[in-house]
C-alpha cells in the first residue's frame, strides 16, 4: 500500500501522480460500468417509446437520489477505513469493526427509503404529473428499489478496497455486472432467452437482481482472496459497536445529505421538465446519460482523493495531504475541460447513440438534446471541480460544510435559476440545465475556497 507519508522524497509529486492514477483508475472504470447499466436500459427502453424512456427517467433519478442518502452514510466507512490504515499499516479489528459498521448502517436507511419509495406513483400524481407518468414511474420504482440495500452493500466493500488500494475487483465485478445486466434486462423487458415480457417492471426487476449479483460476487472475493480474507469482514457481523456506528452516521449523514441534494436537484430537473412536455424529460434522460459518462472520471479521482487525503490525514502528514488533493484536482477539472470541448464539438453524433434520427417521433427529442448537451458541456468543469473538491475535504472528515454548500448551490441557485428561466424567462428545458450549471459553479468554488484554507480552519490533524 502507497502511504502517502512514505513516498520517496526525490520526486514526491511524481510518486503521488502514479498513486493516484493506479488506485483511481480501478475506481473511474467502476464507476463508468454503473453508467453502461443505466445507459444500457435507456437504449433498451428507448425501444419501447418515449413515455417508457420518461418513466424511466423520472423513476430512476427518484429511487438514485434517496439511494445516495444511504450511499453517502456508507460512504463514511472510506475514509475512516483510510485514516486507520494510515496511523498502522496494517490495522485488522478496527478496520472490521468499521466494515461491519457500514453494513449496519446500510441496512437501517434501507428500510425507511422503501417505505417513501413504495407510494410514490399516487404521490406524483398527486403532485401533479400527467397519470400515465406518474402511473408508469411508480410501477418501475417498485421493481426498481430492491436495488437499494445490496448497493449499499456493494458500496461499503468498494469502501474497504479502496482503502486498502486494492479497488480492481471492484472493477471486475462492475464490467461482469454490465453483461449480466444487459442479458437480464433484454429478457425481462422484451421476452427473450424464456423470461416474461414485463417491459418497464422487467427494467426494474433486472436492475434489482444485477445489484444483488454484484453484492455475493465482491462478498465472495473479500471472504476468500489472500490480502482479503484475514480481515473476516463478514465475521460476527451481528455484533453491535454502537460508539463506531455513530461516527459513521455522523461522519457520512452529511455525505448522505449531500449526495442527495446533488441528485434530488437532477431528479427535480426532471420533474420539472414533465411540467413542459414528454419530449423535453426524454430528451433530459440522454443528455443527463451523456454528461454522466464523463462525471465518472472526476468522480473516481474525488474517491482517490478521499483515500490519498485520508492516508495523509491518518499518518498527520500536510505536505502529502496537500500533493494529494492538488494532484487529484488537477487530473479531474483537466479531463473535465477536455470532455466539455468534445461535448461543445459533437453533440448531435452523441445523442444519436440513444436516438434513431431517421424516426419522426424522434426528431423534436433529438433537437432538444442537443441544445441541453449544450449546455452541458459548459458545466462539465465546475461539475468536475465540485466533486473532487468534495472527495478531498472527505478525507480531512469535513462533511458539514460541503453538505450545506451544496444544499444552498443546487437548490437555491440551481433550481430557482433554472425554474426562472425555464417558466418566467420562457426558455423552457435550456433554462433549467442553465440554473443547474450556476449552481454546480457555485458549490465548486466554495468548496475549492474551503480546501485553500483548510489549515486556518484546523482542518489538518494535529502532529502530537
Amino acid at each position: 500500500m502507497n502511504n502517502p507519508a512514505m513516498l520517496s522524497s526525490d520526486q514526491p509529486w511524481r510518486d503521488e501522480f502514479r498513486a493516484m492514477l493506479s488506485l483511481a483508475w480501478p475506481l473511474i472504470l467502476t464507476n463508468i460500468t454503473m453508467v453502461l447499466i443505466n445507459a444500457t436500459d435507456v437504449f433498451l427502453l428507448a425501444r419501447l417509446g418515449p413515455d417508457a424512456l420518461a418513466a424511466s427517467a423520472l423513476g430512476s433519478g427518484i429511487v438514485i437520489a434517496m439511494m445516495l442518502i444511504g450511499i453517502g452514510i456508507v460512504v463514511a466507512g472510506s475514509p475512516l477505513m483510510a485514516a486507520e490504515l494510515g496511523r498502522k499499516a496494517h490495522s485488522v479489528r478496527d478496520v472490521r469493526r468499521t466494515f461491519r459498521q457500514t453494513l449496519w448502517a446500510a441496512t437501517a436507511v434501507s428500510i425507511p427509503i422503501w417505505a417513501i419509495l413504495w407510494p410514490m406513483g399516487d404521490l406524483l400524481k398527486w403532485a401533479g404529473q400527467p397519470d400515465r407518468l406518474a402511473a408508469d414511474t411508480g410501477i418501475f420504482i417498485r421493481a426498481l428499489m430492491w436495488q437499494i440495500l445490496p448497493t449499499l452493500g456493494v458500496v461499503a466493500i468498494r469502501g474497504f478496497m479502496a482503502a486498502m488500494e486494492m479497488p480492481r475487483w471492484t472493477m471486475i465485478a462492475g464490467l461482469a455486472a454490465v453483461v449480466v445486466n444487459a442479458i437480464v434486462n433484454y429478457g425481462l423487458i422484451f421476452g427473450q432467452f424464456g423470461l416474461p415480457a414485463w417491459g418497464l417492471f422487467g427494467a426494474g426487476v433486472g436492475s434489482s437482481l444485477v445489484s444483488l449479483f454484484q453484492f455475493l460476487f465482491l462478498a465472495l472475493i473479500v471472504s476468500r482472496h489472500p490480502r482479503f480474507r484475514r480481515y473476516h469482514l463478514f465475521g460476527r457481523w451481528w455484533r453491535s459497536d454502537w460508539p463506531r456506528f455513530m461516527t459513521i452516521c455522523k461522519l457520512g449523514l452529511p455525505i448522505g445529505l449531500h449526495m442527495g441534494f446533488e441528485a434530488m436537484v437532477f431528479a427535480a430537473a426532471v420533474f420539472l421538465m414533465g411540467y413542459i412536455n414528454t419530449a423535453s424529460v426524454a430528451a433530459h434522460a440522454i443528455a443527463i446519460q451523456i454528461a454522466s459518462m464523463t462525471f465518472m472520471v472526476p468522480m473516481g479521482m474525488g474517491q482517490a482523493a478521499t483515500v490519498r487525503v485520508g492516508l495523509g490525514y491518518g499518518a498527520r502528514d500536510a505536505e502529502a495531504i496537500r500533493r494529494a488533493g492538488w494532484t487529484a484536482y488537477a487530473l479531474g477539472v483537466g479531463f473535465m475541460t477536455a470532455m466539455a470541448l468534445v461535448i461543445w464539438l459533437i453533440p448531435g453524433p452523441l445523442a444519436q447513440i440513444f436516438l434513431e434520427s431517421e424516426s419522426a417521433a424522434n426528431a423534436e427529442v433529438l433537437r432538444l438534446a442537443v441544445s441541453f448537451l449544450l449546455v452541458a458541456a459548459v458545466f462539465q468543469i465546475v461539475d468536475g471541480a465540485q466533486v473532487v473538491g468534495t472527495g478531498m475535504l472527505r478525507g480531512l472528515q469535513d462533511t458539514k460544510w460541503p453538505m450545506l454548500f451544496a444544499a444552498f448551490g443546487y437548490w437555491v441557485i440551481g433550481i430557482g435559476v433554472g425554474a426562472g428561466l425555464a417558466f418566467w424567462a420562457g426558455w423552457d428545458g435550456a433554462g433549467i440545465w442553465i440554473g443547474l450549471a450556476a449552481g454546480l459553479a457555485l458549490v465548486a468554488l466554495l468548496v475549492l475556497i474551503r480546501w485553500m484554507r483548510r489549515d486556518a480552519l484546523g482542518l489538518l490533524p494535529s502532529k502530537g
